[in-house]
């Protein structure tokens, strides 16, 4: 069983380690922001970006058999306008969660949402999925920068 506020404070911690990633790209040059590099699979740092905050979105949405909204990665141009969708995702989410008490963070979804895929999960299995996919991302997005020649430095959990 997770706690509700051991999740909520590893969510939390996830978006400041985002948050470093973006602050990274804002000090980038635009045209290196939405660069897309050939042959990795979310081309471009803006892309990359705009995937995570989508995908949160979308599963938070799905736990709540909301609609879901996918993001285009043209519609976020800047840093900016991602750091926007990234500020209501997330104020999303944390609305969500708020609601939530950690007897039904823990418990399996009792029915089915609308849009759905593999096994039916608990909102703390897939708040923790929130978790492990930006991480995903965001070595993936540190990797983007090296190969602009424009590293990152630690952004990491547990950073110096």
């Amino acid at each position: 069983m997770v706690t509700k506020s051991s999740l909520l404070e590893l969510y939390r911690a996830t978006h400041e380690c985002v948050d470093l990633l973006i602050a990274h790209a804002a000090g980038m040059p635009a045209a290196l922001f939405v660069r897309e590099i050939p042959g990795v699979g979310i081309p471009s740092v803006r892309s990359q970006l705009v995937h995570l905050v989508s995908v949160e979105g979308a599963w938070v949405n799905t736990l709540q058999n909301r609609p879901v909204l996918r993001l285009s990665a043209e519609a976020y141009p800047t840093v900016v306008s991602v750091v926007e969708a990234k500020e209501r995702v997330m104020a999303a989410t944390l609305d969500y969660f708020d609601r939530l008490d950690e007897a039904t963070l823990n418990s399996v979804l009792p029915e089915r949402p609308l849009v759905w895929s593999g096994p039916l999960r608990s909102p703390a299995f897939i708040i923790q999925h929130v978790v492990t996919h930006a991480f995903h991302h965001k070595g993936q997005i540190a990797t983007l920068f090296r190969m602009l020649e424009h590293p990152i430095g630690d952004t990491d959990l547990q950073r110096d």
